[in-house]
């Protein structure tokens, strides 16, 4: 349904015949986390999230998964070696010599 409350004229799935069903009644502010995000709105009543009605909610256990300006790092694993194996392969290495 159409907002009638916070976000008036988008699509919410919380706006039910009664108001909005989200908690407090209303959708939250975003929070100083959320600066540089691309999927904030401002709207006249403030800025808010396209995604999420709770925005600081998502920024509990880390990052937010939807956030446009965190950039992921990603860390390439060590290969884990036998040493064994390696004792052997430096082994045929120093005979071939």
């Amino acid at each position: 349904m159409i907002c009638q409350t916070i976000r008036t004229g988008t699509d919410c799935v919380f706006m039910k015949n009664k108001g909005c069903d989200f908690k407090d009644g209303a959708c939250k502010t975003i929070i100083e986390k959320c600066e540089g995000c691309g999927r904030i709105i401002d709207l006249e009543t403030g800025r808010y999230c396209k995604v999420y009605m709770d925005p600081a909610s998502r920024w509990l256990m880390g990052n937010c998964v939807t956030a446009t300006h965190v950039k992921l790092e990603i860390k390439e694993a060590a290969q884990k070696i036998n040493p064994l194996k390696a004792s052997k392969r430096a082994s045929r290495a120093k005979k071939k010599k």
